[in-house]
């Protein structure tokens, strides 16, 4: 076998691809999925997120915008305030402290008490020398009892000017009467009332003074012990019961039944 030379042996070429030479299209669908698949970094999503601005909200007229139920109720919800300092905080109120007892008298305004007690009974009834008697002891022996003694010089003043004007006063029972009508009128019915009462200490079966003693009492509106003197008054003398259906002095006497039964009824 004949071997070649060197110089007839061809020249070593090098690997290429023995790929077909491609065309635009084959290049535009080549280029689009190494798109695809190739990684996009986080600094390129950044900047791509940064260029694109966000879309901008419609703005509404402030006189047209609604609040929706929500925001409605937040803007209505009270707001809360801070605490008040504890200076400033109301202190519970204090309770009120419970009365005291009433003080017991001692023993001399006891003692005091008791004979000032006993000198306005007798005033009461009418014995004004017996009440200037006790009223006098008592100013003497309590005198450091002032409350006390106080009163019962004002007693005393008083039982002093009606024992003089006794002194003073008629002694028969018929003045005594016309002086019981002079106060009966003038509207002084007490002393009325008085000379009435001494009048029939004097004479005690007078129907007349019987009768003025009713109508003062009917006055001083003791209805009671007025329709006793009137009764007695028509035991006495039953032509007053003429007298005692128009008089002035017995009014608040006629709604009463017993004034009733004592002067319009039929009498035995």
């Amino acid at each position: 076998m004949v071997k070649r030379s060197t110089a007839e042996k061809a020249p070593a070429r090098k690997a290429t691809n023995s790929t077909k030479p491609v065309s635009a299209k084959n290049k535009g669908a080549k280029s689009a999925q190494t798109a695809r698949k190739k990684p996009v970094s986080v600094s390129s999503k950044k900047a791509s997120k940064a260029k694109t601005p966000p879309p901008r909200k419609a703005t509404v007229p402030a006189t047209t915008q609604k609040k929706s139920p929500g925001t409605a109720a937040k803007s209505k919800a009270p707001q809360k305030s801070a605490p008040k300092p504890a200076s400033q905080q109301r202190r519970p109120a204090a309770p009120t402290p419970a009365p005291a007892p009433p003080r017991q008298p001692t023993r001399d305004e006891a003692a005091a008490l008791k004979a000032f007690e006993r000198a306005h009974r007798e005033f009461v009834r009418g014995h004004f020398s017996d009440a200037r008697s006790l009223f006098r002891a008592l100013v003497e022996k309590h005198a450091g009892v002032s409350e006390v003694t106080a009163r019962a010089r004002t007693y005393l003043a008083i039982a002093e000017a009606r024992l003089r004007t006794e002194s003073t006063l008629p002694r028969d029972a018929d003045s005594l009467y016309d002086r019981g009508v002079i106060e009966l009128n003038r509207g002084e019915y007490v002393a009325a009332q008085e000379m009435f009462e001494r009048a029939l200490k004097r004479e005690p079966d007078a129907a007349h003074i019987h009768y003025g003693l009713a109508a003062t009492r009917a006055r001083l509106g003791a209805i009671d012990s007025a329709l006793e003197s009137l009764g007695r008054a028509l035991d006495l003398q039953p032509n007053l019961r003429v007298r005692a259906q128009h008089d002035q002095d017995l009014t608040i006497l006629r709604n009463d039944p017993d004034f009733e039964r004592l002067v319009f009824a039929p009498r035995s």
